[in-house]
């Protein structure tokens, strides 16, 4: 279908008479069934329903020229049930409007007194919604002014959007005969559009129509039209003030708030905080600190929807509501990180031998295992557990699992992790305040590859959420390889439900002979060597009085950046820290879940007054 190529919302002259309309209508067109449905727009002829109908096609289909999109008068839908009816076809219409994307009506005031057309109607916007599309509508009247109106349909109507276009102020009059005369290329003389615009039009397709005498004028004398020739020019101008009355100038802050209201307002956000400002005739204290607030708040939201955009915005529906809001900026900030920590890709592989060629090396046992828990539609053990005394001969075995699949599958989501760097990440998403995001990562995952399993049991955070990590897993059927230096029974303080589903897979062990060099190039740091998130148990408790919290270092210690103190309060200090040979202390780290700070006062919390 071909919409008049000169009605888009480019072309429309926003005002505070029809800012709202405009909104809700590209808002629609941006996002088609999500919101205003039905969008019923109502005002007096040639206020521009007209054309906000064709702009939300036009821009709807610039968005996705796949759309199924109809526009059309309201005789026309009439016209063709009427004919329908007489052939028996009517349930074939119904079905055909009812699969429309976009289905935009005009003049829907000739529904009164229709009964089978509203009774199709009816039934074609439920059948539109239900799918998901839109539906939008054009009226002289409001609906409640409607004769003979379905109660069905009324209540339809005021479950969407109902929203007023009003005469356009004086200015937007001004920028209407600018924008029309820009349009067509032409020039006007100083104070013709001004004249024009003060003139007494019933509406906006009048006073084109002045312009249009004008322009044509303008054309065929090769000359500018001036303010004195107006009247002759367009056969005399209702009420016209060639020298109109001087009205007060708009005040700064009024004119600034405005402006900034209806550029707002046309892009769909949220102006409550502006409006407000906008209510009363006196200048509103700190408006120009809110104003730039606002502002800067505007471009951050937008900013922040062009990179949820890039990183393919998982949750449309959170994200267009809060971005709509700017004085929401703190949600979607969150709501980016979140994104951000959902699309972070796991670490690559590194390079090394793939299953083929540890053939010689590993129990052929281990090394079929792994093949067939990759390859096999439904494998009859998951997960697949292997152990070595020497836990870099098991970490070199899942890397070589990692790169078999992916030189079989290149695009597949394959994670290779020591339980050391999976605790840390579950710690730093939930002080992120992303720990929703960093599941749902993880969720994704169809080859995990979990070495230093032993070190499981540090804490007892880090089961739990393992745990249904790997629930969710094998609900997926994502395989899992676990690599571990002793048995899952040799495994304390394990959690007997993780216990019985690593033995209840196929546990294999891979001795322990060292790996020929030419197959290890590179000899990658071991689990022993990683930080290590905790070493105690989790009835380990850490008190730090406030006396030995005497600056930020100290705080930093705590958070697990440095190394920390255990208070010299023997009575109140869980069993100590581990010793070497020389019974010296070992460095020691607490786990940043279980610290606990002991203030005697409230004034001992401030660190630094910012």
């Amino acid at each position: 279908m071909n919409f008049d190529p000169r009605m888009t919302f480019d072309s429309f002259v926003v005002g505070p008479a029809n800012r709202l309309a405009s909104a809700a209508a590209r808002r629609v067109a941006e996002h088609p069934g999500r919101s205003y449905n039905p969008l019923f727009m109502y005002s007096a002829s040639g206020l521009g329903k007209s054309h906000i109908l064709t702009a939300i096609a036009h821009h709807a289909l610039r968005q996705d020229p796949e759309r199924e999109v109809v526009l059309q008068p309201l005789e026309v839908f009439l016209g063709e049930l009427t004919e329908a009816l007489e052939r028996g076809q009517g349930i074939e219409l119904e079905a055909r409007y009812a699969s429309l994307d976009i289905l935009l009506l005009d003049d829907v005031q000739f529904l009164a007194g229709q009964k089978q057309a509203q009774e199709m109607l009816l039934r074609t916007l439920d059948g539109i919604t239900s799918r998901g599309g839109q539906v939008a509508l054009a009226s002289d009247r409001p609906p409640a002014d409607m004769e003979d109106l379905d109660a069905r349909l009324l209540s339809r109507f005021s479950g969407g959007l109902i929203v007023d276009l009003g005469p356009p102020d004086l200015e937007t009059r001004v920028a209407i005969v600018r924008r029309k005369a820009r349009d067509r290329g032409a020039e006007l003389a100083p104070g013709v559009a001004e004249v024009l615009a003060r003139s007494a039009f019933r509406n906006v397709r009048e006073l084109q129509g002045a312009l249009n005498r004008v322009l044509v004028l303008q054309e065929l004398e090769d000359r500018a039209v001036t303010v004195e020739e107006l009247p002759e020019a367009v056969g005399g101008l209702p009420q016209a003030h060639l020298e109109a009355p001087d009205e007060p100038e708009e005040p700064q802050w009024r004119r600034r708030l405005r402006r900034m209201v209806e550029e707002a307002e046309a892009e769909g956000f949220v102006v409550r905080s502006l409006s407000r400002m906008l209510e009363g005739d006196q200048e509103p204290e700190g408006w120009e600190k809110a104003l730039e607030r606002y502002s800067a708040n505007l471009e951050r939201s937008r900013e922040i929807a062009r990179e949820l955009e890039e990183l393919g915005n998982p949750w449309p529906e959170a994200a267009a509501t809060l971005l709509r809001d700017p004085g929401r900026l703190d949600e979607s900030e969150s709501l980016l990180a979140s994104a951000r920590e959902r699309a972070r890709p796991f670490a690559d592989v590194p390079p090394g031998p793939d299953l083929s060629e540890l053939e010689a090396h590993v129990p052929a046992l281990a090394q079929r295992a792994a093949d067939r828990l990759l390859t096999a539609e439904r494998p009859d053990y998951n997960p697949l557990y292997v152990h070595s005394a020497d836990p870099h001969r098991a970490r070199i075995f899942l890397e070589a699992v990692g790169r078999t699949h992916r030189s079989r599958a290149p695009e597949a989501r394959v994670a290779l992790i020591s339980v050391e760097a999976f605790s840390n990440e579950f710690v730093d998403a939930i002080s992120e305040g992303v720990a929703g995001a960093w599941r749902e990562r993880w969720w994704t995952v169809e080859v995990l590859l979990l070495h230093g399993l032993e070190r499981l049991t540090v804490t007892e955070r880090a089961q739990e959420e393992f745990f249904h990590l790997f629930e969710a897993l094998r609900r997926r059927d994502a395989r899992i390889f676990l690599a571990s230096d002793r048995l899952p029974s040799e495994m304390e303080q394990l959690d007997d439900r993780l216990r019985s589903r690593f033995e209840g897979g196929l546990v294999v062990e891979l001795g322990d002979d060292p790996l020929p060099d030419d197959l290890v190039t590179e000899r990658r740091p071991e689990p022993e060597d990683e930080p290590v998130l905790a070493t105690g148990s989790l009835d380990d408790e850490v008190v730090v009085p406030a006396d030995e919290m005497d600056d930020l270092a100290a705080l930093k210690e705590l958070a697990g950046v440095g190394r920390a103190r255990r208070r010299t309060d023997r009575s109140r200090e869980p069993e100590g820290p581990p010793e070497d040979e020389d019974g010296d202390d070992k460095p020691w780290t607490p786990s940043r879940e279980r610290v606990v700070w002991d203030w005697p006062s409230v004034d001992d919390r401030v660190v630094e007054d910012f």
